[in-house]
């Protein structure tokens, strides 16, 4: 029986659906959250009949959505189904508007040791424009607060390319981040995703694209200010201090296997990749009938798992991945290509395989 070491959990709910979100997320009140919590547990006990659930974690990620809107009895509920200890890393993804002090200390209490809070710019007008509900200071007031109930390792997440943003907000951003000085910083450019009202204003002509060669240049600044305090840039989004870097998404990156549950979520297990399916009824009706909820698997050969490991390995920028016979040509055409560095016994990213990475990993993507 495959023992599971490594837990997602999706939460959809959440108050108001950002304007550059395709997540899959939804309002929920009060009844609604706590019949999708007894669905979810549900999920976990059909799980626990063919996978090894009794081991300790390593970690566990409540994402979304808004986990934070859950109440703790729902986050004690669910906690409960897995043998955890101060060594795991249990994170939970907060909007600001979302949490208090009481809530923060129940966090603690829980065992929960990680938070991830949704800032995404500390400029009030780019946030009214994001469809954020929360303002900067309200998002500071939660990240000192978090240190006054003991959060000694809280990652922060922070959009840039935004519509309208200068590289002058942009440092203004970063130099209040700075000043914060969390333990993990996560950086994601704008994506004008189909389906979000940021791509329906784009199409209207009422939002315009940052131009190329401006969001290269704010990438670039971003990751040689961050490097300058301090910050190692491990991963193509993701900067930490020391020893902070996130144990749950590094499984990705490593492609090591993980449990994903609740709607829409993915999990790896075994030669198993899945993804849950989108719509509640659906998710629903499937646990209804003692059925796991997914809609879509693929199964992988080895060779399958080999190209894995290229697709998300390379992302991690200090790891250097030891190409098999099968793929050591091809690491060596792009490092002839500048694309790749040689270090140690295999290769890591150059500076121009970074800037053009959708170029770079398109070579590994069969036709």
């Amino acid at each position: 029986m495959l023992k599971i070491y490594n837990t997602y959990i999706h939460i959809p709910f959440c108050e108001r659906k950002c304007n550059y979100c395709d997540f899959t997320s939804l309002k929920g009140t009060d009844n609604q959250i706590e019949k999708y919590v007894n669905y979810l547990l549900k999920e976990i006990d059909i799980y626990s009949k063919n996978y090894d659930l009794s081991e300790k974690q390593d970690t566990i990620y409540f994402g979304g959505g808004t986990p934070s809107l859950l109440p703790i009895d729902s986050l004690k509920r669910i906690l409960s189904k897995f043998s955890y200890d101060e060594n795991t890393e249990i994170t939970i993804e907060v909007n600001p508007k979302t949490v208090d002090i009481n809530k923060l200390k129940e966090y603690r209490n829980l065992g929960i040791n990680r938070l991830s809070i949704g800032i995404q710019t500390f400029n009030d007008e780019n946030l009214k424009v994001l469809g954020r509900i929360h303002n900067s200071e309200e998002a500071i007031e939660v990240y000192n607060i978090a240190r006054e109930v003991d959060f000694k390792n809280i990652s922060l997440d922070i959009m840039f390319s935004l519509p309208n943003q200068t590289l002058e907000m942009l440092k203004v951003d970063l130099e209040k981040l700075i000043l914060l000085n969390p333990e993990h910083i996560s950086i994601y450019s704008l994506i004008w995703e189909e389906g979000t009202k940021f791509f329906r204003d784009l199409k209207a002509g009422k939002l315009k694209e940052t131009d190329n060669d401006l969001e290269a240049t704010m990438y670039e600044y971003i990751i040689d200010y961050l490097k300058s305090k301090g910050y190692e840039h491990y991963e193509i989004s993701n900067f930490s201090k020391k020893d902070f870097e996130a144990r749950h998404n590094s499984i990705y990156w490593e492609n090591k296997n993980y449990l994903g549950l609740g709607l829409s979520a993915a999990g790896y297990l075994g030669n198993l990749r899945y993804k849950n399916f989108f719509h509640l009824k659906d998710y629903y009706d499937k646990l209804d009938k003692n059925i796991l909820p997914v809609d879509e698997r693929e199964e992988l050969t080895e060779d399958d798992i080999e190209q894995y490991r290229y697709l998300v390995g390379f992302r991690l920028l200090n790891n250097p991945l030891i190409p098999s016979k099968e793929y050591l040509e091809k690491c060596e055409i792009l490092e002839k290509e500048a694309y790749l560095i040689k270090k140690e016994n295999g290769y890591i990213l150059s500076s121009k395989g970074l800037m053009l990475f959708n170029d770079f990993i398109a070579n590994f993507i069969d036709d």
